[in-house]
């Protein structure tokens, strides 16, 4: 029987699948079947910690707002100063009162006040 000589598309396909894997460790960046797993692996918790970020994201900012205004004794804390701004028609979402909590305490001294009025 005559040797038959493997073409090169399983090649191809290890080989971009190790680029993939280059910075794994290990067996994680060698064995193909490790690889794949790895693979696998890595996408999944690429997927879900997109949504963690988001989240992460937005518990700092409330954080942050809440401690500027319990610092500086407003006469309410967090969940008061939203309440109000939705009563009040006031857009203005979460990162952008945190920036300002953060860059300038008077302006949000001057908004809580406006809404206050």
């Amino acid at each position: 029987m005559t040797r038959v000589k493997r073409g090169y598309i399983a090649r191809r396909r290890r080989t971009k699948i190790r680029l993939f894997a280059s910075t794994f460790r290990g067996a994680h960046s060698r064995l193909t079947r490790t690889i794949t797993q790895q693979k696998l692996k890595a996408l999944v918790s690429a997927h879900r910690d997109r949504g963690r970020k988001k989240r992460d994201f937005r518990s700092l900012w409330i954080t942050r707002i809440n401690a500027v205004t319990r610092e500086n004794e407003l006469p309410y804390n967090y969940s008061r100063l939203i309440n109000d701004l939705y009563k009040g028609q006031l857009l203005l979402n979460r990162k952008i009162l945190a920036q300002i909590a953060i860059l300038n305490k008077n302006c949000l001294f001057i908004i809580s006040n406006k809404i206050r009025s």
